[in-house]
């Protein structure tokens, strides 16, 4: 804790006027942060769509440059997804709040890590580096646990922002997200932006398409579509190549089916997302 004091980071904090203006000012403050607040009335009116997409948060990015922060810190309605900005006032990616969480809780501990099958290939290239394995859980909170708990996992999480740290708790925390995230960059001592740059690069495209036919024969019909590949069928269908990998799964309230396709650059990502979309049309 008094490490981290002695930087005295600057943060730009956005709560959306939800849980989180209850407790994340001051919680930070207790870090001897600077806080520069945004969206942290307690009010439960949203001011902004509040999915925290880099679409969503233009105003917050412009104010972490504006006040030359050294990051700037968003949080969901209820508080258990953790979105970063970068000190150039860019989105470091919610996908990439629980890689270099992996990659800080490793370099102390080693052990098992459980992500969901619709989470960046990033966090295996992390793990393998230190020599350990990553299991792979249904999309879903719940199922997240369940796995850690069967593999007794160090650490745990989704890309959506979720960190889980069981010597804490076994549930999605952005509060414990960002006290391990303060904790990393105090031992990193370089930027949000140069860890940014350091962590393995792949780009995410998400889709979906409305079906009118029954979705478990689609989903059947895309398994047989890829018999002999490295495929898990727990949640949907996933497929891993050397360069990429695909997600198809349904879902449970809507007529569609999502497709998550992760590749090396936005190109690649798009035109592997284009290619399955036509799979699945035709």
């Amino acid at each position: 804790m008094d490490e981290i004091r002695k930087r005295k980071f600057k943060v730009v904090l956005d709560c959306v006027n939800g849980a989180g203006g209850y407790v994340l000012p001051e919680f930070l403050k207790e870090f001897g942060c600077q806080v520069i607040e945004m969206n942290c009335e307690k009010t439960g009116i949203f001011p902004r769509l509040p999915e925290p997409l880099p679409e969503n948060l233009t105003q917050t990015m412009k104010k972490v440059k504006e006040a030359n922060a050294d990051l700037g810190i968003v949080v969901d309605p209820d508080v258990d997804r953790l979105v970063l900005i970068t000190d150039k006032g860019e989105p470091f990616s919610e996908e990439n709040t629980i890689v270099q969480i992996v990659n800080f809780v490793l370099l102390r501990k080693k052990g098992n890590v459980v992500v969901n099958l619709s989470t960046t290939r990033a966090v295996d290239d992390i793990a393998h580096k230190f020599g350990c394995e990553v299991f792979r859980s249904a999309v879903g909170e719940a199922n997240v646990v369940k796995k850690m708990k069967e593999v007794k996992a160090v650490i745990g999480g989704e890309g959506s922002g979720g960190v889980i740290f069981p010597e804490v708790h076994y549930g999605r925390d952005a509060l414990v997200g960002i006290a391990l995230t303060l904790q990393h960059l105090t031992d990193y001592r370089k930027s949000l932006s140069d860890m940014k740059d350091e962590l393995p690069q792949y780009f995410i495209s998400k889709k979906k398409i409305e079906i009118t036919i029954d979705l478990d024969q689609v989903i059947q019909k895309l398994k047989e579509s890829f018999y002999g590949q490295k495929v898990n069928t727990e949640d949907g269908l996933r497929v891993d190549f050397e360069d990429h990998w695909v997600h198809f799964r349904k879902s449970n309230t809507e007529p569609i089916v999502r497709i998550i396709t992760e590749a090396k650059n936005e190109a690649e990502a798009e035109s592997y997302s284009e290619k399955y979309l036509k799979l699945i049309k035709n």
